[in-house]
């Protein structure tokens, strides 16, 4: 045997293993940015959370926020608005999941579990009708709460649907008191 074939890799073999990686290292780095790109930019990043004041929201009226491009009703509910919710049979309701994500798993739509969590007059919900995605209007509809005019979705004191072809409740989106008047979202 000579020299040259004791030898378990040859020079072509270094040159394959070379040329390749160098061409995965060049793959890489022309694939990154079309990747990179899909990130989200520094201003969407900067509104994933938002901090509301409320200390200026009254009892019976409602504030409406801009988060993540979508309405968000912020409102402080009276005592009459979480009694009526309260009394409502949820194996009445055309959908009776809580539709909350401050919640682990699925729960059903009783006041308690939409409301914010030792703050019951406080309701935070995302303003889109769960129908075709219209703002409904506050004060309004058939019971107390929120009616959607295009297409007659009614919602409750407690952002439930009542009546109408909207499919589920309004969603309750990440929400926590930080201090007693300001409330955090996302």
């Amino acid at each position: 045997m000579s020299q040259a074939e004791d030898h378990s890799g040859t020079r072509r073999d270094f040159l394959y293993y070379a040329t390749a990686g160098a061409g995965i290292v060049a793959t890489g780095a022309a694939v990154w940015p079309l990747v990179n790109q899909m990130n989200p930019s520094a201003d969407v990043r900067a509104l994933a959370s938002i901090r509301v004041d409320v200390s200026g929201v009254e009892p019976g009226t409602q504030l409406t926020v801009k988060w993540l491009g979508k309405p968000v009703f912020i409102r402080r509910r009276t005592e009459e608005e979480i009694t009526a919710a309260r009394d409502v049979d949820v194996s009445t309701l055309p959908d009776p999941s809580a539709e909350n994500a401050n919640l682990a798993g699925e729960q059903l739509a009783t006041d308690e579990n939409r409301a914010m969590p030792g703050n019951e007059e406080w309701l935070v919900m995302m303003g889109v009708c769960t129908h075709l995605g219209c703002v409904p209007l506050g004060d309004a509809g058939d019971f107390g709460g929120w009616f959607c005019p295009c297409h007659g979705s009614h919602y409750d004191t407690a952002g439930r649907i009542r009546k109408g072809p909207a499919p589920t409740n309004l969603p309750v989106p990440v929400a926590e008191f930080v201090d007693e008047s300001t409330i955090k979202l996302g």
